[in-house]
């Protein structure tokens, strides 16, 4: 097989294509849950758990806890970058389902990222929704959800699933 056959039959493998159908799916729930946020939360909030869990509308200018106010193409360009180097790692992965949660996690950053990035290329903002009253934690959303999940399962996979052998290997484009 030629080198770019096997590129393209890399690409186009049943597990990118199952991987890639999840990294849809995860952008679409954050856009529907924002889209409902938007419509539903006009009114005024609503109190899920009383004094603990509430759906809160916000509009965040910047970035986590809201540092970076009104840097919105400064945070565009750091997105459109991480999304890029997200690509090139999960391709870099050696196939095999040794790797799948690591590919895993890689989909569900980027599509934590690319939620977020949608909401500030459309509204020049990020739809945060989600409080947690009782211990007054920053307002956030469902693609934020997937950034700090994917953030602790690669650190797990960094320090107990993968040996630096395996992840050399992978850098290396074997």
């Amino acid at each position: 097989m030629n080198t770019q056959s096997h590129t393209f039959h890399k690409l186009t493998s049943k597990t990118n294509i199952i991987f890639f159908i999840m990294f849809v799916l995860l952008t679409f729930i954050d856009r529907i849950t924002k889209y409902a946020a938007l419509h539903f939360l006009a009114e005024g909030d609503i109190e899920l758990i009383p004094s603990v869990l509430e759906f809160h509308y916000l509009e965040n200018r910047g970035a986590a806890w809201g540092i970076l106010q009104n840097q919105r193409w400064l945070l565009i360009t750091i997105t459109i970058l991480v999304l890029v180097f997200l690509l090139m790692t999960y391709f870099k992965l050696p196939a095999g389902k040794r790797f799948h949660l690591l590919r895993f996690c890689i989909v569900l950053l980027a599509a934590g990222a690319l939620g977020n990035l949608i909401d500030r290329l459309m509204n020049h903002y990020v739809i945060d929704f989600i409080y947690f009253r009782l211990i007054d934690f920053p307002v956030f959303n469902v693609a934020d959800c997937f950034v700090c999940i994917s953030a602790v399962l690669i650190l797990y996979c960094l320090l107990f699933r993968y040996k630096d052998e395996e992840l050399k290997l992978s850098k290396e484009g074997r």
